[in-house]
């Protein structure tokens, strides 16, 4: 009797217990609500609410000893959907650490502040939106958080402050905008923090670097955060650094004091000579295992410490500054696995120790001035490999070839190679080897070699063969000799020049809106003269494999003149090649007095003109080649690929899925400065003056507009094109006087007018000086709040009747410079676009005036 009334009380016991476990105000009830409202209702093996079972049993769950709190969640990944609710995770008093990481939730609940406990959170790849409220600071334990791959906005609030103990913070991969909390720098426990790929900008907090002795790791790349690497001295303890992708600049030699291991600084503003981090730091450059300085403003040579660097596995120092230097010598970096050198102005040889890196798996010397033949590299590994827009001649090695397959990404165009492309398709050869001659060997049947008794059988065969090859030869000569008699095109696409070197013209080349040929019976017989280096045997030849036959793939602009390629002649030299196509009243001879003569004018802010080719009627004008792009593009941020008419700057074969594509070396983020308007400015008039009163007889441009201002290797505005409507005598006085849209002097359309004057250039050089100050087009733009104005210069010139000059001031530069420069600077151009020639000032008089408002340097 007693044993049985002892089961039954146990039974009860054991059964009020389970349903006290399930009662509201239970931890265990909070969690199996919540797993229920947040989408797992349906029952599993993992999540069985029917179960009798504690949900302290369940997977992820985590309790005291007494199965009477939970202390941990790890909810990572199981497909929670929605926003948290409340009275659910909220009420677990003494919760430490939650993992809600890589499920669908979208906000969180009002009770989940008090959740006072916790020393670890994890939110991360989640929908969660709206702001961090200032409620994080109730959060006095937490030691980590994730809040990584949301979509939190608005600012990081300043309440951080109160996390004291905080030693992880991740906040990257959402919108928080505004400047980084000074509230940060209270928690001097930090070992990491990632803010990386939000919208913050403005200045670190002062004494950042100083805040932070134990912080290992720092990522503020991909926001808009500026200042200099002196915010970051202090910072004792770092190993691994990433601020790409913001708008820091000075120089970068202090950041090498520290024992860096990782150091990403690409795309930002740095500047200065790589030779001083080589000879004032005392860095240990054996620590090094990352270094990444590309897209910045970095000069002189790279240095040649970098052996030192024994443990380097990724190098990339593309797109900087650096002057003409031979290939750093890398070869004792024999871990090294990523190397981008490409647009570093490198010259000389590929050295052949380069096969000696066998781990190698990314090679990019792309946009330099190499010559030579590509090394035997037998790496296997390779996943990148990019030899493209440089002066290599020569076959690719076989060794190379046979790896294509392997790689994912691979680029040998606009060289001088030579390859057998049997088994490679005719895309690939048109994208990865474009310019390459195919020159595959005769394939031999081996089957001819047997030895057979009808050997006469197959002597008659090669002997018919012969005589009809011979036949085909004498027909192709007769229809070409009987096209000539009727006068007509005959248009010829060339593979390479030196299989025409001895064929009869006329060569015809196409772009897709212009078409001009040129009458060369011999490719090798027309002369290039080359101004600086008149013993430099040059000929049409050199230019057709340069510009690969001008083919689209090197054309870079189609202009008023003529269509512009791009290409490397002989010797590394890096040149614009323009065709003049529009017909010329002047022989000859007449065409290349003139042509010699602008070869001898010479100034700092003129394109130089390298160069010349009278080829049959046509007139080719060679440029140096002007790095960083022309004013046009700069100013209106054309997308990469868009070219305005007279741009020649900018390469068009980089592909559209690269992230980094081509960038003009920084020379867009300068464009936000007065400073460096004024100096576009002033360098442009310049360049006018020059050719108004400097030059005997004067020169009148009679194009000048921003797609005609270019910056060069060192961003000196230098003006093109002046001179070449002289090339073309009387015969384009007419398309002249109808001028650019936005940029014709009034007087062109009266009736009286005869010819261009340098008061015309000047008012061209008013409308260009309107669009640096406005940052506005000549026409299309909206002006909108002023009825009567059409156009830039009628808006303008308005605002400065009205007394109201701010107001047409370009917003990115308003906060950068006087404002009684730039107002005064308006008044000049509105000086030169008086509807009355003589009204308008010379271009030596602008020059002073433009001087008199320079701004002072810093």
């Amino acid at each position: 009797m007693g044993l049985g009334v002892f089961g039954s009380v146990l039974v009860l016991t054991f059964f009020f217990k389970h349903l006290a476990s399930q009662q509201p105000n239970t931890d265990e009830y909070f969690v199996s609500e919540f797993l229920k409202k947040m989408g797992l209702t349906s029952p599993s093996k993992v999540y069985n609410f029917s179960s009798s079972d504690s949900v302290c049993s369940w997977k992820g769950v985590f309790c005291d000893a007494k199965k009477e709190h939970v202390l941990e969640l790890k909810f990572s990944g199981i497909g929670l959907t929605g926003p948290i609710p409340d009275t659910t995770l909220g009420k677990l008093s003494k919760l430490q650490s939650l993992d809600l990481s890589f499920n669908k939730i979208t906000a969180l609940p009002s009770d989940f502040w008090s959740l006072t406990s916790l020393k670890s959170l994890n939110l991360s790849s989640n929908k969660i939106s709206g702001s961090l409220t200032n409620n994080i600071g109730n959060f006095g334990l937490l030691e980590n958080v994730d809040l990584s791959n949301n979509s939190f906005s608005d600012e990081i609030p300043e309440a951080l402050s109160s996390l004291m103990s905080l030693r992880v913070l991740k906040l990257d991969h959402n919108m928080f905008v505004g400047r980084l909390p000074s509230g940060i720098l209270k928690c001097q426990s930090l070992v990491s923090i990632d803010v990386s790929s939000n919208q913050l900008n403005g200045t670190l907090p002062n004494g950042f670097g100083s805040a932070f002795p134990k912080l290992r790791n720092l990522n503020l790349a991909e926001n808009n955060i500026y200042g200099g690497i002196s915010d970051f001295s202090g910072l004792n303890s770092i190993v691994t650094l990433n601020i790409s992708g913001n708008s820091f600049q000075g120089s970068i030699m202090s950041v090498f004091v520290l024992k860096l291991e990782v150091l990403d600084l690409r795309r930002n503003q740095f500047q200065g000579h790589m030779s001083q981090v080589e000879y004032y730091s005392t860095y240990n450059w054996s620590h090094l295992v990352y270094l990444d300085l590309s897209e910045n403003h970095l000069s002189g040579e790279i240095f040649t410490n970098l052996n030192n660097s024994m443990n380097l596995k990724y190098l990339n120092l593309a797109h900087n500054r650096f002057t003409r230097q031979k290939f750093p010598q890398i070869e004792m970096l024999s871990g090294l696995e990523y190397l981008n050198l490409s647009k570093t102005s490198l010259v000389g040889h590929i050295p052949d120790e380069i096969s000696q890196l066998s781990s190698l798996k990314s090679f990019d010397v792309s946009m330099n001035h190499l010559d030579g033949k590509i090394p035997l590299l037998r790496n296997k590994h390779f996943q990148i490999f990019d030899l493209s827009h440089n002066n290599l001649s020569g076959p690719v090695p076989s060794s190379v070839l046979e790896n294509l397959s392997r790689m994912k990404k691979y680029n040998f165009s606009y060289n001088n190679l030579t390859l057998c492309a049997s088994e490679i398709k005719p895309d690939i050869m048109q994208t990865s080897f474009f310019g390459s001659v195919n020159s595959c060997p005769i394939a031999a049947n081996p089957s001819l070699f047997k030895r057979r008794d009808n050997d006469h059988k197959g002597m008659k065969l090669a002997l018919v063969l012969t005589v009809s090859m011979i036949f085909a030869l004498l027909g192709l000569l007769f229809l070409a000799f009987g096209c000539r008699r009727k006068h007509k095109m005959w248009e010829v696409k060339q593979s390479s020049y030196r299989e025409e070197q001895n064929i009869s013209g006329p060569f015809s080349f196409q772009t897709d809106s212009t078409t001009w040929v040129a009458d060369v019976k011999q490719a090798t017989s027309v002369q290039v003269v080359i101004f600086e280096k008149p013993l430099l045997n040059i000929t049409f030849a050199d230019l057709l494999s340069a510009t690969s036959n001008f083919d689209r793939g090197t054309l870079l602009a189609e202009g008023k003149f003529g269509p512009v390629y791009r290409g490397f002649l002989p010797g590394g030299i890096h040149v614009a090649v323009k065709v003049l196509v529009v017909g010329s009243t002047l022989t000859d001879e007449e065409a290349a007095r003139e042509l010699e003569f602008l070869g001898r004018i010479k100034h700092p802010n003129l394109v130089p003109l390298t160069g010349y080719c009278v080829a049959g009627d046509q007139r080719i004008a060679i440029y140096d080649y002007m790095e960083n792009g022309n004013l046009q593009n700069l100013l209106y941020d054309l997308p990469l690929g868009v070219q305005s008419t007279d741009d020649w700057s900018t390469d068009t074969w980089e592909e559209t899925d690269n992230n980094d594509g081509i960038q003009n070396v920084g020379s867009e983020g300068l464009l936000t400065t007065w400073r460096f308007r004024h100096k576009i400015a002033l360098g442009t008039a310049r360049a006018l003056a020059f050719l108004h009163h400097g030059c005997s007889p004067p020169i009148i441009h009679r194009a000048v507009k921003a797609s005609s201002v270019y910056l060069d290797y060192d961003l000196e505005p230098r003006l093109s094109d002046f001179g070449l409507a002289k090339i073309f005598g009387n015969g384009l006085d007419e398309e002249i006087a109808c001028g650019s849209p936005g940029y014709v002097p009034p007087e062109f359309s009266r009736p009286e007018f005869e010819s261009p004057t340098p008061k015309s250039d000047v008012y061209c050089f008013g409308v260009v000086l309107f669009e640096l100050l406005t940052g506005k087009k000549p026409v299309g733009d909206d002006y909108t709040d002023d009825k009567e104005a059409a156009s830039l210069v009628s808006w303008v010139r308005g605002l400065v009747r009205k007394n109201q000059t701010l107001r047409a001031i370009d917003p990115k530069i308003r906060d950068t410079g006087s404002d009684e420069q730039m107002e005064e600077a308006l008044k000049i151009g509105y000086l030169c676009t008086a509807d009355l020639p003589f009204k308008r000032p010379t271009m030596q008089q602008i020059v002073g005036l433009l001087k008199d408002i320079e701004p002072t340097t810093s």
